[in-house]
């Protein structure tokens, strides 16, 4: 059996999806040709599509503290992992992330699968690298629409909320990965500790960033929102700030969802 059948996952067939959440809408799923997607909480603010870092999937320490603290505030967060991640848990060796436009592509295939199950829209974001993908995810349908002369449908992105953006690489600062954010037209939440080494706010003040783009800064947290000791601050003070910022966020952009609008179907 594979670790996430062995870790209480149920498989399922993508077209089997719909029933099997409304079966149970916090769940654990495996989806055939896919991957694994967990739901949890529900959805009185909004629904967040949200994707792990680099170097750790859905179920890190990180993932459960912010995401089971956001799900709290009424937001319902919908996990996923990458196929790198899915072989990294399955043999239990580390591997890098594959080039970033196929991460993305995977990102698109599990927004078109989920937003067709969705009563209302369905926002995106990630950790680290997750959110970086969801960005350009924003940035490529803000394009597409745009070329199209599209009003905006049941499939736009609303919205966009990172935790710790990696603004660049922790060695290359002069490499800047910003070149799309303009092409954003949803409103984007980027919470970010005060000493992140992928973007510090003592750098980070000094870019030039669209309108639609929020900064969140946890105080002395780093890329993880790990203070050091002497703040007299936790991680779980930074996290459980942070996830009340973005279910604020969430709720100042949202669309009104009603205890009605909980359903996947």
């Amino acid at each position: 059996m594979s670790h996430y059948s062995l870790s209480g996952y149920i498989e399922v067939a993508p077209k089997g999806l719909k029933e099997a959440l409304r079966r149970q809408p916090n769940g654990a799923f495996l989806v055939q040709g896919m991957g694994p997607l967990t739901v949890h909480g529900h959805a009185r603010l909004g629904r967040l599509l949200f994707a792990h870092g680099a170097g750790a999937g859905q179920q890190s320490p990180f993932m459960r503290q912010f995401v089971t603290s956001l799900a709290a505030r009424g937001v319902q967060v919908l996990c996923i992992d990458f196929p790198y991640m899915q072989q990294m848990q399955e043999t239990g060796k580390r591997r890098p992330p594959p080039p970033i436009a196929q991460t993305l592509a995977q990102f698109t295939e599990w927004y078109a699968l989920l937003v067709s199950l969705l009563d209302g829209p369905l926002w995106v974001g990630g950790k680290s690298m997750g959110g970086r993908v969801a960005t350009l995810f924003a940035s490529k349908q803000s394009t597409s629409n745009q070329l199209a002369n599209e009003q905006p449908c049941k499939g736009a992105v609303p919205g966009v909320v990172v935790a710790g953006y990696p603004f660049h690489p922790t060695k290359a600062p002069d490499k800047l990965r910003l070149d799309h954010w303009p092409k954003i037209a949803c409103p984007m939440l980027i919470l970010q500790g005060e000493r992140d080494p992928f973007g510090t706010r003592e750098e980070v003040v000094g870019y030039t960033l669209p309108p639609n783009a929020q900064l969140a800064w946890l105080k002395d947290g780093d890329h993880d929102f790990k203070p050091r000791r002497f703040s007299g601050l936790t991680q779980t003070v930074l996290i459980d700030e942070a996830t009340q910022v973005a279910a604020s966020f969430v709720r100042a952009h949202g669309t009104g969802l009603t205890e009605e609008s909980n359903a996947l179907f």
